[in-house]
């Protein structure tokens, strides 16, 4: 969607490269390895340092979480900024683990970031947070899965919106043990063959197994491919009960696509998902049951006045690693006020003390003290009725939130014993 040049949410940029927003100016931009004088940190701004692959498999991804970081920092302008002072978003290409952290290392110690938001790769984030670790800053991560990240990598500098993967598991795991897809069944996994996708695997293997299942095949697809006819190809001949995507980015795209061109009769469910990736698949190949943390259709107010926002500036709806940004920035917000302080003990210690988080959801979830996690609900979504369909977006079918109501948000959450947390 065309916006004006001095609408600085508007420039999605090219792969290495950097937007930076400033308060009532124009963006500026540089090839990665050059800085211009915009850059240098000013005593009257605040400095939000924002770091997300634009590029590769996660790139799709990493393009609504621009979208929605920089929707957030204009807001906060509008409404005056934080502690009286006016906020500069430079958000950077973090490109892959190396890159990632010779970027945090620049926004921290040389543009003067007062915190770190974003990332999807957990491998880039593990760099990221030992950065944040040595200068002492915050650093919210808001796409990436991994449950070591919160076990024994885990830092406490660092933040976790987006939910571990055993907790992705549990909560796509509960409709498919309902549905008698698990106990007594063979399944074949596809895992995305990088951090995230092996600590899915196993995460998966191990629920499958307390819930009397076998994981039968398993197979690594490397992150660039894009034709998964050699996998369709053996899953036909295996005949399994279900399929199981441990997938990540544009790979789910593709499969949920291919899957559907062959036509195979296995049902199929994943237990890592992101809602735009599935939009690229389209209405008439969704199919399965997929867990996520957030659709556009949550009913809350504060979800419903994001999309609408988010919707009046794109002229689409916000998927959940949009959401993920959105959430990460108002914790910040909500801390720095409350605590009317930018100094990051104080902000670790609001955020473990259990202040109630608008998670942009019916229940308020809270930042767990041991593990840095935030605590909150889920859901799975299905495929719409056809009947039911309003536009290219609207054909998931949003499930009732988990836990439920009566449950403690604990439920799905990894626990001390599945995944040990020191800090150090």
């Amino acid at each position: 969607m065309e916006q004006d040049d001095n609408n600085a949410s508007s420039k999605i940029l090219s792969p290495g490269r950097r937007t930076i927003l400033k308060a009532g100016a124009a963006v500026a931009t540089t090839s990665a390895l050059g800085f211009p004088a915009i850059v240098k940190a000013q005593s009257d701004k605040i400095i939000i340092g924002h770091l997300t692959p634009r590029t590769g498999f996660l790139g799709p991804l990493g393009e609504y979480a621009v979208m929605s970081i920089t929707l957030a920092v204009e807001e906060q302008n509008k409404a005056g900024g934080l502690l009286g002072r006016q906020l500069t978003l430079i958000s950077e290409d973090s490109v892959n683990p190396p890159t990632a952290s010779s970027k945090a290392q620049r926004l921290l110690e040389r543009d003067g970031a007062a915190v770190l938001i974003g990332e999807i790769s957990s491998a880039s984030a593990l760099g990221i947070a030992q950065i944040a670790q040595r200068n002492k800053k915050l650093f919210m991560n808001t796409g990436c899965n991994s449950d070591e990240l919160r076990g024994k990598s885990c830092n406490k500098f660092m933040f976790h919106i987006e939910a571990a993967n055993s907790t992705y598991v549990k909560a796509c795991g509960r409709s498919l043990v309902r549905d008698n897809l698990i106990k007594g069944k063979k399944l074949y996994a596809l895992s995305a063959d990088y951090a995230f996708g092996h600590d899915l695997l196993r995460a998966a293997k191990s629920f499958v197994s307390a819930n009397g299942g076998t994981i039968a095949n398993d197979e690594l697809v490397p992150t660039d491919a894009t034709d998964f006819s050699p996998y369709l190809l053996k899953i036909r001949q295996a005949k399994p009960d279900l399929v199981i995507s441990n997938l990540a980015g544009n790979q789910i795209t593709n499969f949920i696509k291919q899957y559907s061109e062959f036509g195979l009769p296995f049902p199929i469910a994943g237990f890592g998902f992101d809602t735009a990736v599935a939009w690229g698949a389209g209405a008439d190949s969704f199919a399965g049951t997929w867990p996520t943390t957030w659709h556009h259709d949550v009913n809350a107010p504060s979800a419903k006045a994001f999309v609408a926002a988010f919707i009046k500036k794109f002229g689409k709806p916000p998927e959940n690693q949009a959401w993920g940004e959105y959430v990460a920035f108002r914790s910040i917000v909500q801390a720095v006020t409350e605590t009317k302080s930018l100094d990051t003990t104080k902000l670790i210690e609001y955020f473990e003390k259990g202040a109630p988080i608008d998670a942009l959801k019916a229940r308020k979830g809270t930042y767990r003290a041991w593990d840095h996690q935030l605590l909150q609900e889920m859901y799975t979504v299905t495929p719409k009725p056809k009947a039911q369909i309003k536009d290219k977006w609207d054909f998931m079918l949003l499930g009732a939130s988990v836990p439920g109501p009566n449950e403690s948000l604990e439920v799905l959450a990894p626990t001390m014993q599945e995944n040990a947390c020191t800090f150090t």
